[in-house]
């Protein structure tokens, strides 16, 4: 079968520097109409400028500077940049990382799926809206009639992401480059979108251009894999023949710094060290440095090709034919033993220890945050976003509460709520005993080094125009840590250096501003700046959404080394299940505004009993070879919190519906001191669900 996208000997220059930066260094690849072809690989190790020098969308410092890429026998990289505006958004669609830099802030998000319809579609009045709104369905926007009159910044950052892949499906291109294209999203919305991509992908026979570090996803959806390390891919393989048996050491430490709960008393294992600087020239094995079954030559003489299976290739000294070393397979028995065994410095389990406090550190009481939509020429109140109705929560000193949930049902406002950065319109937040909403600006700012928070997108809550260590600096500063100048600015610069060697970045990266890191890098500052001034809460929005598996596991060794250490608190909102199962102690699952069902990690993740619940637990993708899993799919789409319906929030969806539930909120069902859930199947702690019938 004939190519539809070939890369031959892709070279690519960044001249950011003194010396040039070899961003991307001879990779070749080919993708086959109707294949999903996955690329995965740290931060910074290429793959996203890879897909920009296909789009040819590099950044002015950017250069390819040798090879080759055709899209169906047409070269690329010689076309004009008026023929290549027809390719981009027609041939070839593209969802970007970081959808926040992708939007246009100052058009409605459907004005900007609008766009794109009109340069390709030729599509107008009734037909253009008509398909907008069906673009927005599809990838499950709620409300879309309402909400495509909305700008970016009224969206969620799931929301953002679902508009992103809207725009680049709009075209119905023969090649798809999805760039982390669910990072962003809840497993159930994962679920749909990669449905989505799934069943177009067979209705066009669409190729696609899979860049991600989530190894479920990739198990799921991906034909063939590609390991990509500094710049070079050093391992490609059919998904089966991947996952089965990794060949690379890279691969290998990959899959051994994935989150479980069998990890829980342990640390993940961390790979040391940090993707080479591609400014250097390189002699030997690129991975050389990090790797613990590297040798003399490995540091000497630069890996070939090997074809270790049909179909499955390598760069590796383990796999030469003039090696005079152990044998591969003795060489990787003893890599995957040493992968699965937790090196003896590691954080052990915060799970084991409990709180000494007699008082929660946090405690929220019936939190409501209704936001008032005005309409009419005085902008009257016409109604409210119910975004959070009447949430309440606790976690004490040292312990994890994780909040789990669909992509705008309320889990960011709740911690913005918490921090007091938006205005809460009724109930109690108490933190160390202490009401929050009853503190002035000056007695906040007092109490502000108590709880900090990480956002989601590290983007947006970093200064473009101020370097690293004045961003970690300026909350020193603002909340007055020391009096003394001198000694301060001292402390600070070793303080600074201190923290961003634990979230694993060189001290000399201080000097640099937010643009010159990747995502995942951004993500470690944002981190830092947070863990700076030394909070007893953490609100982690997100905390490893942008972040690969190797630097994920980094990040959760930190913040539960850290929570030892420091009696941490850590409400943790994120979408990813292994990394719930991993570190939270508690989890509580939230839909449009309230807590559906919460207990132990244990309890909640072995045993769901809300339906919702169960449904979400489905839809998490799994990367183990021969393991199944039946994803409940949910009816409809989530309703609006502007238009919340009566009775039980989740009946429109739920496939267990009862006249009941269309009527009256159901009341709290407990199975035992701590597992909890709102659901009229269950009318005590003792008896059975009632008859669905």
């Amino acid at each position: 079968m004939t190519a539809l996208l070939e890369v031959t000997d892709l070279r690519v220059l960044l001249h950011t520097g003194r010396q040039p930066v070899r961003a991307v260094d001879g990779l070749s690849l080919a993708i086959h109409p109707g294949e999903t072809f996955a690329l995965l690989g740290e931060s910074g190790s290429g793959k996203s400028i890879t897909a920009l020098s296909i789009m040819r969308l590099l950044p002015d410092a950017g250069e390819i500077v040798h090879g080759s890429v055709r899209l169906n026998g047409d070269e690329l990289l010689t076309l004009p940049e008026s023929a290549m505006r027809k390719v981009r958004g027609n041939r070839i669609g593209m969802i970007f990382q970081e959808p926040m830099l992708s939007l246009n802030p100052v058009m409605t998000t459907g004005a900007q799926i609008g766009e794109v319809l009109l340069q390709h579609s030729g599509l107008r009045g009734a037909a253009l809206q008509a398909r907008i709104l069906e673009l927005m369905r599809q990838v499950g926007i709620p409300d879309p009639a309402r909400r495509m009159a909305e700008y970016p910044f009224q969206f969620s950052g799931g929301m953002k992401q679902r508009v992103m892949i809207a725009m680049a499906l709009a075209g119905k291109p023969e090649l798809l480059i999805a760039d982390e294209p669910t990072t962003a999203l809840d497993v159930t919305i994962q679920a749909q979108v990669l449905d989505l991509m799934r069943d177009l992908q067979q209705q066009a026979n669409m190729a696609v251009l899979l860049i991600t570090h989530d190894l479920g996803v990739v198990a799921e959806m991906a034909h063939r894999v590609a390991v990509m390390y500094a710049g070079q891919i050093i391992e490609t393989a059919d998904r089966e023949r991947f996952f089965q048996s990794p060949a690379h050491p890279y691969s290998h430490k990959l899959f051994a710094a994935l989150p479980t709960r069998k990890k829980r008393d342990q640390g993940l294992i961390v790979i040391p060290g940090n993707v080479p600087a591609l400014s250097k020239v390189f002699t030997g094995c690129r991975f050389a440095d990090r790797c613990d079954r590297a040798w003399e030559k490995c540091h000497q003489i630069t890996p070939p090709w090997v074809e270790t299976a049909p179909q499955h290739h390598v760069r590796c000294h383990l796999y030469s034919d003039d090696s005079t070393e152990r044998s591969p397979q003795s060489r990787l028995q003893s890599l995957s033993r040493t992968a699965r065994s937790a090196p003896d410095n590691l954080p052990l389990s915060s799970h084991t220890s409990d709180s000494t406090q007699s008082k929660p550190l946090l405690r929220v009481d019936d939190l409501k945050i209704h936001f008032p939509v005005h309409k009419g020429l005085f902008k009257r109140v016409a109604g409210h976003v119910k975004a959070v109705d009447g949430v309440s929560l606790q976690i004490d000193g040292g312990r994890t509460l994780a909040l789990v949930g669909e992509s705008g049902c309320g889990k960011t406002t709740v911690g913005k709520g918490i921090m007091q950065l938006i205005p809460v319109t009724s109930g109690s937040v108490r933190l160390q005993d202490k009401e929050l909403r009853d503190l002035d600006r000056k007695q906040l700012l007092q109490k502000r080094s108590a709880f900090q928070i990480i956002f989601q997108d590290p983007y947006s809550s970093l200064n473009p125009r101020m370097r690293i260590v004045e961003i970690i600096e300026e909350g020193i500063r603002a909340l007055g840590r020391n009096s003394d100048k001198i000694a301060t600015n001292e402390k600070n610069q070793h303080d600074v250096d201190t923290l961003l060697i634990q979230v694993g970045l060189p001290a000399e990266a201080k000097w640099r501003y937010p643009h010159e890191f990747s995502g995942g890098q951004r993500q470690r500052i944002a981190i830092a700046r947070a863990l700076a001034v030394d909070p007893q809460l953490l609100i982690c929005d997100e905390p490893t959404s942008a972040l690969d598996v190797s630097v994920q596991a980094q990040i959760l060794n930190l913040l539960k080394t850290l929570q030892q250490e420091r009696k941490l608190a850590y409400l943790l909102i994120t979408h990813n299940i292994a990394v719930v199962d991993y570190l939270a102690d508690e989890v509580a699952v939230m839909y449009l505004g309230r807590i559906v069902e919460s207990g132990r990690t244990e309890e909640v993740l072995d045993d769901p009993k809300h339906p919702y619940t169960q449904a979400l637990l489905s839809a998490v993708p799994t990367y183990e070879p021969g393991s199944q899993r039946e994803i409940i799919r949910l009816q409809g789409e989530p309703p609006s919190p502007a238009n919340v319906p009566p009775g039980c929030h989740f009946h429109p969806r739920c496939s267990h519906v009862m006249p009941i539930c269309r009527e009256v909120y159901p009341a709290v069902s407990r199975f035992s001191a701590s597992h909890t859930t709102y659901c009229h199947l269950y009318h005590s702690v003792s008896q059975e669900p009632q008859d669905l019938q």
